[in-house]
């Protein structure tokens, strides 16, 4: 995500009913995205002309979505698919011993499996049967007020490209294997889904500040979090559980894990090139999700 300065603030409002309907839904078609960031030059893909062009058709097909609200189901090609049976085989062990239960009881109602990439239109379905939350194909990076506003409508955007098959084990982005390995099956349990819809309605009314302290609390907790859970520390983070190396630093002596005090957490710097030094661990996401309503609800008093 990118910092956003600019973007207007919408005046504060009640957050104790967080339910929104069809009707209330705003249009995809309206969707007010600008200056996308679709390729960064440290991509190991950048210089491959080959991946630049699928990447561009991908890309294409999101914004084929903003024009008629319908996702499109990417083909995706032997290579691609050797990608994602490559990280997910990689990540079984530790996603069984050190992930969320909550995570991996949403691999299963999202049917995500080791052999396949899964299409969005397939999660989009039965997340909205679970929690009503919905997925919207986007095709790059965006800056952080318009990524985060969205989770106010119970809507993520999510890439459908794929990372370079020099790399599988890295991207400096996200793609759909950060996407659909970490994010989209947390948004199955009811609190995480609050939780985040929280910080989508914080996002639309913060100041500049304010929005710089919900982009490190996503940063600590739909990112890089922990949590307690069946008497142990388990990952929920998308960075950790899309990615080996993370994984494996989560749970070592290399990292401190403190437990989550939303004061803290807030006025914490981060870097997102080096593996994460300092975790948080909440005790529960309807913790989170009470402790995030009460931070905003606090907005422009």
């Amino acid at each position: 995500m990118l910092t956003d300065t600019t973007s207007p603030i919408e005046p504060a409002f009640e957050v104790q009913n967080f339910e929104v309907t069809k009707e209330e839904l705003p249009a995809f078609e309206d969707m007010p995205f600008e200056d996308i960031e679709e390729l960064p030059l440290e991509h190991p893909g950048a210089r491959d002309p080959e991946y630049r062009k699928r990447r561009d058709y991908i890309a294409s097909l999101a914004k084929k979505f903003r024009e008629t609200g319908e996702i499109t189901d990417v083909e995706y090609t032997k290579e691609e698919q050797s990608v994602w049976q490559h990280v997910a085989g990689e990540l079984e062990e530790l996603h069984q011993e050190k992930a969320s239960p909550s995570y991996l009881q949403a691999k299963k109602i999202l049917g995500i499996s080791n052999d396949r990439i899964p299409q969005l239109s397939e999660m989009n379905k039965r997340l909205g049967e679970t929690t009503g939350y919905r997925l919207a194909p986007i095709e790059g990076l965006v800056n952080t007020r318009a990524f985060l506003s969205w989770l106010s409508w119970r809507t993520m955007l999510s890439t459908q490209y794929i990372r370079h098959h020099s790399r599988p084990g890295y991207t400096p982005e996200p793609d759909i294997v950060h996407e659909a390995m970490g994010h989209i099956p947390m948004f199955t349990n009811p609190n995480f889904a609050d939780f985040s819809q929280f910080i989508g309605h914080g996002a639309r009314m913060a100041n500049d500040e304010q929005l710089e302290g919900l982009g490190r609390i996503y940063w600590f907790t739909i990112e890089f979090g922990l949590v307690e859970a069946e008497g142990d520390i388990k990952a929920y983070g998308a960075g950790i559980l899309s990615s080996f190396k993370e994984m494996k630093n989560a749970f070592s002596d290399n990292v401190e894990r403190r437990p989550f005090v939303l004061e803290e957490v807030i006025e914490h710097e981060y870097t997102y090139s080096d593996l994460q030094p300092i975790l948080y661990v909440a005790h529960s996401y309807k913790e989170l999700k009470e402790d995030v309503r009460r931070y905003i609800e606090s907005f422009g008093k």
